[in-house]
């Protein structure tokens, strides 16, 4: 489904699980999110037990029925995993196939040989930007990690030089770019036509990752310099191969979920039609789950084959690629639960609640109720469907470009500042390897930086266009 009716979320939302006031609430949120950090840092806890004692930290001072706290986190977690997690399982399966036929050799070996020095960290977001534009903002990251690990590690990169611009690209493109869904959401509830939104969020993008790209990661490369973690760095195929399959055909594997769901967005916006056989067909093949296992399967016949496995090898291979991601799945999960806490005790309305009375300009205002929502809930779709429902009302009387930067300035405020109560964060922070201080001076001041940059030239749009 590509558009949702802001007016039909709110009616479906649950009650809230707790009564208690805002001072409250602000309180509870604050010594939930403490809570967990200190048990990461200086109790030096597992993620998951840590997040999981936060939300219940979190409920209970928010004044919540500890069963119905329960019952917030196991729900969250569950949708959490069961969404991103078979997104993440099926992108280690098709990693792992591409780095024991030698097609992730064929990709980095070609990469390195066509881009190297100072032009690297702009080929990286180039690749990121273009493999984000259909897609899912986690399935860019399972595509493009095991990639980005290689060439900082072959390339004797930083690895924050290389990967915080492809997370940059991946971002962007999420929070800014149509036909992803939370643009989507807010096209739709302020009435924005989608193909000036469109334009103009490809235009606002571009300097937008440029900034937050290649030249933090300058930045960022110095503040934490890591190496790539080799417990997630597929190794190099071994000699005794058959063969290594072609370049094109391994692009082709890789590239085929984005092929598919840019071509699911495309049917949907030019048939725009549920009932149309041939939108409910790519539909299916469009979905994120579909599109990857179709990459899995193709990959057996384009990777595994031409490399000489047999039957008997493909099975085990599968196997193994699963062993090394059981942590970052109970922990991106748990990041769910403590999310879907924070919805369910009351906090995204809190925000909005507060905010009915700021007297500011509307793009700034939009921008300003995302970002909060963004802080309190850690959900970059909670905070554009909550934004776009409050400044609905305001983009009656604007013009067809001020309705699109609208949508622009809920879109950028949806990415400020991921943290501890955001999936995202804690896949990042598992992927490359990082502690929590320094997820947030990589990964969490790259979103702020995406975020204010958009809402600058946003608002600086409007004063123009």
């Amino acid at each position: 489904m590509t558009r949702l009716s802001v007016e039909m979320l709110a009616a479906d939302a649950p009650e809230p699980i707790t009564s208690a006031g805002h001072a409250q609430l602000g309180i509870a949120v604050l010594a939930g999110i403490a809570v967990i950090v200190l048990l990461i840092t200086k109790s030096k806890l597992h993620a998951f037990l840590a997040l999981t004692i936060g939300s219940l930290a979190l409920g209970a001072i928010a004044g919540a029925p500890l069963d119905k706290v329960l019952t917030s986190f196991s729900t969250g977690l569950g949708t959490t995993v069961a969404g991103v997690g078979v997104l993440i399982a099926l992108g280690a399966m098709l990693g792992k196939m591409l780095a024991d036929s030698g097609g992730a050799d064929q990709i980095v070996d070609t990469i390195l040989a066509k881009a190297g020095g100072r032009s690297m960290p702009w080929a990286m977001v180039l690749i990121a930007s273009v493999i984000g534009l259909p897609l899912f903002f986690e399935v860019g990251i399972v595509l493009l990690i095991p990639v980005v690990l290689m060439v900082a590690k072959r390339g004797n990169y930083s690895l924050m030089r290389i990967g915080i611009p492809a997370l940059a690209g991946l971002s962007v493109m999420h929070g800014l770019v149509p036909p992803h869904p939370g643009p989507l959401v807010a096209i739709d509830a302020v009435r924005a036509d989608l193909g000036v939104t469109l334009a103009l969020g490809v235009l606002v993008a571009i300097p937008t990752v440029i900034i937050a790209g290649p030249l933090f990661s300058r930045y960022a490369a110095r503040w934490v310099d890591v190496p790539a973690p080799d417990r997630m760095i597929p190794q190099r195929a071994s000699e005794d191969l058959v063969k290594r399959p072609g370049f094109g055909a391994t692009l082709f594997t890789v590239l085929l979920p984005v092929i598919l769901m840019l071509a699911k967005a495309l049917v949907d916006i030019v048939i725009d039609d549920p009932e149309n056989l041939v939108q409910r067909v790519f539909d299916v093949i469009g979905a994120p789950m579909i599109a990857l296992l179709a990459s899995v399967l193709v990959g057996i016949f384009t990777l595994l084959r031409p490399a000489g496995f047999s039957k008997e090898r493909i099975s085990p291979l599968v196997e193994k690629s699963l062993a090394p991601i059981a942590g970052i799945l109970l922990i991106v999960g748990a990041g769910g639960g403590f999310k879907q806490t924070l919805i369910d005790t009351g906090v995204g309305q809190m925000v909005l609640d507060i905010s009915k009375d700021w007297s500011i300009p509307a793009l700034l205002l939009a921008w300003l109720i995302a970002v909060a929502i963004r802080l309190a809930t850690g959900s970059a779709t909670v905070a554009t469907v909550s934004a776009a429902g409050l400044v609905a009302p305001l983009a009656a009387d604007m013009s067809t470009t001020h309705a699109a930067l609208l949508v622009l300035a809920i879109g950028a405020g949806s990415l400020f500042f991921s943290h501890v109560n955001d999936a995202g964060f804690w896949m990042v922070k598992e992927y490359f390897g990082l502690s929590v201080g320094q997820n947030i001076k990589t990964w969490s001041v790259m979103e702020t930086i995406i975020s204010v940059v958009a809402g600058g030239i946003v608002l600086l749009l409007s004063l123009v266009l």
